[in-house]
């Protein structure tokens, strides 16, 4: 049972969204080249989206150990070339400069990646190509293009990644129990959450059970909000981004 000492204090303080976003370090560290700071920031962002690329590569029609290598080496040619210095700063989100990447990647590199030995003279990236196949082969069977495949990956790679975040930020201020407890919440309307059952559960009172479940959703859209300024070029663009992805979510199959 979940003690309420720790309930009744203010919400958990997500993040707000930064005005320098790690998106916007990396277009500027292209033209500038602030590498340090760059590969840190582009490295965050490659840690998310490795797996939608991924996912990409193989709704193409790749097998599974060329779309490793692809991944791979897609990765390693976008640090050590800087790739980013060309993209457009003006209309750049990560999420296309990746797929526009990546198409042209394919076109331009399959030929030289097959003449060599396989991982040979590609630089290591640290993603987790190791369990790509594994949950690719959960991934449904729909009749998708390889680009709205991608997108609908995006969009659950983002909304699992905010979870990760809030479940983090909650813990750290020792809600972590009450986090455990109300997580399901996050779906779903509000008149069909059963309060008075989680209520007994927790032993909060209803009421109590309601304003944390507020607080709580409060907390996923900021951070939602958050993780979505870390692709885009400017705060501005977050609407527009929160947009897409909640279209992306609702197309059949998704």
């Amino acid at each position: 049972m979940v003690s309420t000492k720790n309930t009744s204090s203010a919400p958990v303080n997500p993040r707000a969204v930064f005005a320098t976003t790690h998106w916007s370090v990396v277009l500027t560290a292209g033209t500038h080249h602030d590498t340090t700071r760059s590969r840190d920031a582009l490295s965050r962002l490659c840690q998310i989206y490795w797996y939608p690329l991924y996912t990409y590569v193989r709704r193409r029609g790749y097998g599974a150990h060329d779309a490793q290598d692809l991944t791979q080496a897609f990765f390693a040619r976008l640090l050590e070339r800087n790739w980013v210095a060309d993209a457009d700063c003006e209309r750049g989100r990560f999420r296309t400069f990746l797929l526009t990447a990546m198409s042209r990647f394919l076109s331009d590199e399959w030929d030289r990646l097959r003449a060599q030995k396989r991982g040979g003279g590609v630089v290591h990236v640290p993603v987790q190509l190791d369990t790509a196949e594994t949950r690719y082969g959960h991934e449904p069977a729909t009749e998708e293009t390889p680009e709205q495949s991608y997108e609908r990956r995006w969009a659950l790679t983002l909304l699992d990644t905010v979870l990760q975040n809030l479940r983090a930020e909650y813990e750290r201020a020792g809600k972590g129990e009450l986090f455990a407890g109300l997580n399901s919440c996050l779906v779903g309307g509000r008149e069909s959450q059963p309060y008075a059952e989680l209520a007994g559960k927790l032993g909060m009172t209803e009421g109590a059970v309601k304003v944390a479940v507020h607080r709580l959703r409060k907390d996923y859209r900021q951070l939602l909000r958050t993780e979505i300024a870390q692709t885009v070029d400017g705060t501005e663009n977050v609407d527009d981004e929160l947009r897409h992805l909640f279209a992306v979510l609702a197309r059949p199959g998704a």
